[in-house]
């Protein structure tokens, strides 16, 4: 790694050996030195989840010019801390995490490792960035994700992001993406969410699965829409939670009795 190049750390949820991380190291090689940092398996669903109760391990899997990749015991966030707070001599520039093989729009964000770890970047300063593809195969075809991570990527390390802001992109499953829409998150949530079988010894058991559903009222421009119209969604995400339209109200309830 050389001071000169830009520095970007790559992460996943879907473990260091996936298809969709090993063709996003390729695409990004161009623009700077890499650092892949990723779970030694798949850790999917984790959102911002951290290792407390173990200590976390990590190994040096291949190095070659410019690029270094590492296998990590703990979550996608775990993956980040450790990496920036251990084991980087500097700063990255830019992370970005993905690709993934099924897609992160919707709410969905709110439960992917993927995005968990692109929100640990924005705290800890680094512009970051969520690449999602929608295709569970592991031997998905990430052609149009690779071309378009790279568009968006190369983009944020020009001009940056907010403080607190980060982005969420995901990609329809079509040989050809029309373009992409700048997006709303879509209002909805998943329904009958699981699937209830037995164990062999009689017991109920229970396989998370559901339908997801927009509810209303229906955004013209939110990213399930996009996606459906044969676009990829690119959603700017906050770090900052609060409500601050309910926070004035609040203080009148609150701070006025």
């Amino acid at each position: 790694m050389t001071q000169e190049r830009r520095l970007i750390l790559v992460t996943n949820d879907d473990g260091v050996q996936a298809k969709g991380i090993n063709e996003l190291i390729e695409a990004l090689r161009d623009l700077g030195d890499l650092v892949v940092f990723a779970p030694d398996g798949a850790r999917s669903g984790m959102s911002s989840a951290i290792t407390s109760a173990m200590p976390l391990r990590y190994r040096l899997e291949r190095k070659e010019a410019g690029l270094a990749v590492y296998s990590c015991s703990g979550t996608p966030v775990d993956c980040v801390k450790l990496a920036i707070n251990e084991v980087l001599d500097r700063k990255p520039d830019l992370l970005v995490s993905g690709i993934n093989h099924g897609g992160n729009m919707a709410i969905a964000v709110n439960y992917s490792g993927t995005m968990g770890a692109a929100a640990e970047g924005c705290i800890l300063d680094v512009p970051s960035l969520g690449v999602s593809l929608l295709n569970h195969s592991t031997d998905a075809d990430f052609t149009e994700s690779c071309r378009l991570g790279r568009r968006v990527a190369g983009r944020v390390m020009e001009e940056g992001l907010p403080t607190g802001t980060y982005l969420n992109l995901n990609i329809p499953d079509i040989p050809q993406v029309k373009g992409i829409k700048v997006c709303r998150q879509a209002a909805g949530r998943w329904e009958h969410e699981y699937m209830r079988t037995e164990t062999p010894h009689g017991t109920p058991a229970f396989w998370l699965t559901g339908e997801f559903e927009n509810r209303l009222p229906i955004h013209p421009d939110n990213d399930t829409l996009a996606l459906d119209g044969g676009y990829a969604s690119l959603v700017p995400c906050k770090i900052d939670v609060t409500d601050y339209a309910y926070m004035a109200q609040l203080k009148k309830s609150y701070e006025q009795e």
